[in-house]
């Protein structure tokens, strides 16, 4: 399953029963409720990196993308413009492109 594919399950999800779907139920409680998920699977992620347990690492890596995802429906961002975003990014140093951000 790629990245594309799994956005593409949740969209499909997010017009279906809350009482029969995870992501559907996610969704419902609004984007706020998607954003603390993400940040909450972002945590446990990083917990993992720092011990260094390869496999719970994986296992809360793929819990990131997927509320990632999630986190994207629930304001209608579409996965295609964020690879558009990494793309327009592609070939500019990393300390470039921070500098060249406003604010």
């Amino acid at each position: 399953m790629t990245l594309d594919d799994l956005a593409k399950t949740i969209a499909t999800r997010a017009n279906a029963d809350p009482d029969s779907s995870w992501t559907a139920k996610l969704l419902a409680k609004g984007p706020e409720k998607c954003a603390e998920k993400f940040g909450e699977e972002a945590v446990e992620a990083i917990i993992e990196a720092v011990k260094g347990d390869r496999e719970r690492l994986t296992s809360e890596a793929a819990d990131v993308l997927f509320h990632l995802l999630v986190m994207l429906q629930s304001r209608d961002v579409p996965l295609s413009d964020v690879l558009a975003e990494l793309a327009r990014r592609q070939g500019t140093s990393g300390i470039a492109e921070k500098a060249s951000r406003k604010g």
